[in-house]
């Protein structure tokens, strides 16, 4: 049984830090996926895609201000209520091509496609935002800034990046209006 005192060590903190920022990665990692595909196969994201995209960036914010200001219920908050505004949509999106003989929407990565990848991505966001809950809960009394070394800055960086490109992206394919519904060519294009 742990300890209150070695919940709260710095090996603790470093351990919450850690685990935070890879799953940063993950986000990161789903991020470049869709982009890649949206770039190199010119599948554009459709509405439901694009929410779902916002979703992890909403889930990425979270564990990167727990990366950066220390483990904040409010931060795993923001991760758990992306987590879930992406699963619903994620979920959204599946039931509409549930029925029989219906192809889906966009490319398949293996087997499924990617709005089945987002809705399994996305429960086990919110089990892994529970578990850092119960793991950090005596560390939530002690916040503190990390010193951020370059791999840290690196990948907070990545995920800056991608969100910024993924905006300028949802701002291309919609042009400031309502985003088509199957979309096959950027509406705004400089």
């Amino acid at each position: 049984m742990f300890s209150t005192h070695s919940l709260a060590s710095p090996v603790a903190h470093r351990f919450s830090f850690s685990l935070n920022l890879l799953a940063l990665l993950g986000v990161c990692f789903s991020l470049f996926v869709a982009f890649f595909y949206q770039i190199a196969f010119n599948e554009l994201p459709c509405p439901l895609c694009q929410l779902q995209r916002l979703g992890l960036i909403l889930v990425g914010m979270g564990f990167m201000l727990n990366a950066q200001f220390g483990p904040s219920t409010v931060h795993y908050g923001m991760a758990i209520m992306g987590a879930l505004a992406g699963a619903a949509t994620s979920m959204r999106q599946v039931l509409l091509h549930i029925a029989p003989g219906d192809q889906g929407y966009g490319s398949t990565l293996f087997g499924l496609h990617f709005y089945t990848w987002g809705f399994i991505s996305f429960v086990m966001m919110i089990a892994f935002t529970a578990f850092m809950l119960w793991v950090d809960h005596k560390n939530f009394s002690a916040p503190r800034q990390q010193r951020l070394g370059w791999v840290s800055l690196l990948i907070i960086s990545f995920f800056l990046i991608l969100s910024l490109a993924n905006t300028v992206s949802s701002v291309m394919v919609c042009k400031l209006g309502p985003c088509p519904d199957d979309p096959i060519q950027y509406l705004l294009s400089f």
